[in-house]
C-alpha cells in the first residue's frame, strides 16, 4: 500500500484529470443506463412464470400482474339495474380504446357479483399488458380517461387495484436526483461536525465520483443483460453512503497523522497504508455479500447483485486513488479552520470503551438478550406482499377500493388467480376449482378477449387477498387441485409469483448464506490474522441481521411505527424480495464497521501487546468515526424511504435499522465486551493457516497483567 500511495502522490494531477473524465463520462452514461433498466420480476422455469408467459403471448395481457378494478357508481336513488346496458357499454369502450387489455364484468361473465350489495356500483376487472421498461408509464390514466368518457350520465368512476394503490397516493415522491441531494445535505451536516473544516466537502466529491463511475461501469454490462430499476436507487444512495464512509476513514487517519506532526506526504502514505487497507477489505466484504446473489436463479436478483457489487468496488477505487491525490495537492489548505484536532483519541469514546471492558459480562449479556428478543420477533415474519391497506391511505384509488369494500366486494378481487385452460374444458375447470376452500367464485368469460387459439383464461376470486405466507395457502390448494383436473394448462397470478419466488429463492438461501459466511470469514482471517475475531464477527453479524428483521416485523408487518412515521398501516407481510436484498447489502455494510474497529484494534495490539489497550485505543480512535459513518448511511436510507413505494420504504427502513443497531448495540457494546472476554485468544493464528493465506502467523504476546481499563480513559 505504501508504493501505491507513493504512485498516487507522484501522479496526483493525472489522477484528478482521470477522475474528472470518468465523472463526465459517467454523467453521460447515467441516462442510457437508466433507460435500459427494467421492472421485470419473472422467474424462468417456475410453473407460475411459464403460465404467465403463455397467457401474455396468447392474450397480450395478464399473467403475473394484478388487474385494475374499475367502478361506476350511481347517485342516491339510482341503481345499476336500470342502466346495465350503459354500464356494459362503458366497460366495453375501455377494452376497445385501451390497447392490450382484457375486461371481465357482469356482461361477459354473467356474474351478478360484479354489482355491489347496495346495487349502486358496478365494477369490472381489467387485465393489462405490463411494460417492463423502467421508463414506461402504467396505463392507469389512459384507462381512467376512457372510462370517464364513456360513463353513463350522472355517475362517478374510480380506478383501483394493487398497481393503482401502489402508485396512486396523493404524492408522487421525489426522484432519484432529489433523494441524492437530500442525502448529501444530511451527510454534509455530519461531515461538518466531524471535521469542522473545509475537508467536509472532500468525501462528497469522492462519493460523486464513485456514483458516476458505477454508472459508467454498468453501461457495457447493460448491453449484455437487463438490470432491475432498483439498481439505480441503490447506486445513487448506497453509493453515496459507502463512498463517504470509506473516504471519511482515510481522511480522518490523514488528519490524525498530520496533527501528530507528520508532513503532508508522509501523512497521506500512512493513511493509505493503514486506513486504505481497511477500506479494501471492507469493500471486498460488501461485494462478496452482493455477488452471492448470483447463486439465486432469479434474473432481477442477480442484476441487483452485479449492479450492487459495483458500488463498493467503485467506492474503493475512488477512495484509494482520488482521495490521496486531493489530499496530496490541497489537503492542508482545505483543513481550515482547525477547530477540532485528531492528535489524541476521543475521551468520551475511550471512557466508554473502558466501561465496556470493566463491565464486559454485563455489557455482553445485555446486548445478547436485546438482540435475541428482536430475533424472537423475526420468527413471526410473513413473506409475501404488502396488504392493500398499507399501499395507499388516501387518493382516488383508495376511495374506489373503499366503495367496493363497503359494497361487500372481497379484497380477493385485487389478487385473482388466472387458470389457463383448453376452451372446451373451461366450464368444468371453473366448477372444479371454484369448489376449493377459500375461493369465493370462478369466472368464465365468454368474449373473444378471453378465448383465443383454443385457450381460455378462467379467473378465480379468493375470499381475501393472497398477499402473505398465510393467505397464499388458498393458491397452493388451487395448484394442487389443478394438477388432477383435466383441461388445465397452468395456474398463475400474484399469489403464484410469491410461491415461485419462495421455492426458487429461499430454497437456495442456505447456499447463499454459507457462501457469504465462508468467504467473509476467510477474508477477515487474512485481514485480522486471527481465527476467533472473524468467527465472532460473522456469527454476531448474523445475529444482528436477525434482530434487524425483527424490527422490520414489529415496525412494518405489525404496524408499530409505520402508522406514526409514514402514515401507513400494518403491511401484514414483508414483500418477498426485500429480505434477501436487505441481507445481501446489510451483511457487508454492517461488517464495514467491524473491519474499521478491529483493524485499528489489531494495529494497537501489535504496538502494545495489550488487549485492553487495543480495545480502549481502538474504540477511542474509531468510535466517533463509526457513529458518523453510520449516521451518514442512515440519512441516505432515510432519503430512499421518501420514495412513495411502500416496498422501497420497507427496504430503506430495514437497512437504516440494521446500520443503527449494528453501530450502537453490536459494535459499541457487544464487540468491545466480547474482545475483552476472549482476551489473548483474539490474536491467535496458527502457522499452517498463515502459510495458506500468505500472512504472518500471530500468537498472543506474553505481557505483564493487563492494565486497569479505568486508568486508560485518555489515550494518545
Amino acid at each position: 500500500m505504501r508504493r501505491w500511495a507513493e504512485f498516487m502522490l507522484a501522479h496526483r494531477r493525472l489522477v484528478m484529470v482521470f477522475w474528472l473524465v470518468v465523472a463526465v463520462a459517467g454523467g453521460a452514461a447515467a441516462g442510457p443506463v437508466t433507460e435500459r433498466m427494467t421492472t421485470e420480476y419473472s422467474l424462468p422455469g417456475e410453473p407460475g412464470s411459464e403460465t404467465a408467459e403463455q397467457i401474455t403471448r396468447t392474450f397480450g395481457n395478464g399473467g403475473y400482474t394484478a388487474p385494475y378494478l374499475l367502478t361506476v357508481s350511481f347517485p342516491e336513488g339510482r341503481t345499476v339495474a336500470g342502466d346495465q346496458a350503459e354500464v356494459a357499454a362503458a366497460f366495453a369502450d375501455v377494452q376497445a380504446k385501451v390497447p392490450n387489455v382484457r375486461v371481465l364484468d357482469q356482461a361477459n361473465t354473467g356474474d351478478p357479483a360484479f354489482v355491489t350489495e347496495d346495487g349502486r356500483t358496478a365494477y369490472a376487472m381489467v387485465f393489462f399488458q405490463y411494460d417492463t421498461s423502467a421508463t414506461a408509464k402504467l396505463p392507469t390514466d389512459e384507462i381512467r380517461r376512457a372510462l370517464d368518457t364513456a360513463k353513463p350520465p350522472g355517475t362517478t368512476i374510480g380506478v383501483t387495484g394493487e398497481t393503482a394503490l401502489a402508485t396512486g397516493s396523493e404524492s408522487e415522491g421525489p426522484g432519484v436526483l432529489i433523494e441524492v441531494l437530500i442525502g448529501s445535505v444530511g451527510a454534509l451536516a455530519v461531515l461538518a461536525f466531524v471535521f469542522a473544516s473545509m475537508l467536509a466537502f472532500l468525501p462528497l466529491i469522492i462519493a460523486a465520483a464513485s456514483i458516476l463511475a458505477t454508472f459508467l461501469l454498468l453501461l457495457p454490462l447493460s448491453e449484455l443483460g437487463t438490470f432491475s430499476a432498483l439498481v439505480q436507487f441503490l447506486i445513487a444512495l448506497i453509493g453515496l453512503g459507502v463512498a463517504i464512509d470509506y473516504s471519511l476513514l482515510v481522511v480522518t487517519r490523514w488528519r490524525e497523522e498530520r496533527h501528530r506532526g507528520a508532513d503532508n506526504h508522509e501523512a497521506v502514505v500512512i493513511a493509505t497504508r493503514t486506513a486504505g487497507r481497511a477500506v479494501v477489505f471492507s469493500g471486498v466484504t460488501v461485494a462478496i455479500g452482493l455477488l452471492a446473489l448470483l447463486v439465486l436463479p432469479v434474473p432481477f436478483m442477480r442484476s441487483v447483485g452485479v449492479g450492487g457489487a459495483l458500488i463498493p468496488l467503485a467506492s474503493v477505487a475512488a477512495t484509494l486513488t482520488l482521495t490521496p491525490a486531493v489530499l496530496g495537492s490541497v489537503g492542508p489548505r482545505w483543513d481550515w479552520p482547525r477547530v477540532r484536532r485528531e492528535d489524541s483519541a476521543s475521551r468520551s469514546w475511550s471512557r466508554w470503551a473502558a466501561l465496556m471492558v470493566r463491565r464486559r459480562r454485563i455489557a455482553a449479556g445485555v446486548s445478547v438478550v436485546a438482540l435475541l428478543a428482536l430475533v424472537g420477533a423475526f420468527t413471526g415474519i410473513r413473506i409475501g406482499m404488502a396488504s392493500s391497506d398499507s399501499l395507499a391511505g388516501s387518493g382516488p384509488a383508495h376511495e374506489a377500493l373503499a366503495t367496493l369494500e363497503r359494497g361487500g366486494v372481497t379484497t380477493g378481487s385485487l389478487t385473482p388467480i388466472e387458470v389457463l385452460t383448453s376452451t372446451g374444458a373451461a366450464k368444468s375447470v371453473a366448477a372444479e376449482l371454484g369448489g376449493v376452500p377459500g375461493i369465493e367464485r370462478a369466472l368464465v368469460p365468454g368474449d373473444a378477449a378471453s378465448n383465443r387459439d383454443g385457450k381460455t383464461v378462467v379467473v378465480l376470486i379468493p375470499d381475501e387477498e393472497t398477499v402473505n405466507s398465510k393467505t397464499v395457502g388458498t393458491v397452493e390448494d388451487v395448484i394442487d387441485r389443478a394438477e388432477d383436473t383435466p383441461g388445465v394448462l397452468g395456474v398463475t397470478g400474484t399469489g403464484t409469483a410469491q410461491i415461485d419466488f419462495l421455492n426458487a429463492v429461499y430454497g437456495n438461501f442456505p447456499l447463499m448464506l454459507a457462501l457469504i459466511a465462508l468467504l467473509t470469514y476467510v477474508l477477515l482471517v487474512r485481514a485480522f490474522r486471527s481465527l476467533l475475531l472473524p468467527l465472532k464477527a460473522v456469527l454476531f453479524n448474523l445475529l444482528s441481521m436477525g434482530a434487524t428483521f425483527g424490527l422490520v416485523v414489529v415496525f412494518w408487518q405489525r404496524g408499530y411505527g409505520s402508522e406514526v412515521v409514514f402514515g401507513i398501516s400494518e403491511t401484514g407481510a414483508v414483500t418477498f424480495w426485500v429480505p434477501l436484498t436487505v441481507f445481501a447489502f446489510l451483511f457487508g455494510l454492517s461488517m464495514d464497521y467491524e473491519v474499521f474497529i478491529l483493524a485499528r484494534m489489531r494495529e494497537e495490539y501489535d504496538a502494545s501487546g495489550s488487549t485492553t489497550t487495543a480495545i480502549v485505543r481502538g474504540i477511542g480512535r474509531t468510535g466517533r468515526l463509526v457513529t458518523s459513518a453510520a449516521l451518514i448511511l442512515f440519512l441516505a436510507f432515510a432519503a430512499l424511504a421518501s420514495s412513495p413505494a411502500t416496498d422501497l420504504k420497507v427496504m430503506a427502513t430495514a437497512l437504516g435499522f440494521g446500520i443503527l443497531l449494528d453501530a450502537t448495540v453490536v459494535r459499541s457494546m457487544l464487540l468491545p465486551s466480547l474482545v475483552s472476554l476472549m482476551g489473548r485468544w483474539n490474536w491467535y493464528l496458527p502457522d499452517w493457516v498463515a502459510t495458506i493465506l500468505r500472512v504472518e502467523p500471530s500468537r498472543p504476546v506474553a505481557v505483564p497483567p493487563e492494565p486497569d481499563a479505568s486508568a486508560r480513559t485518555t489515550v494518545g
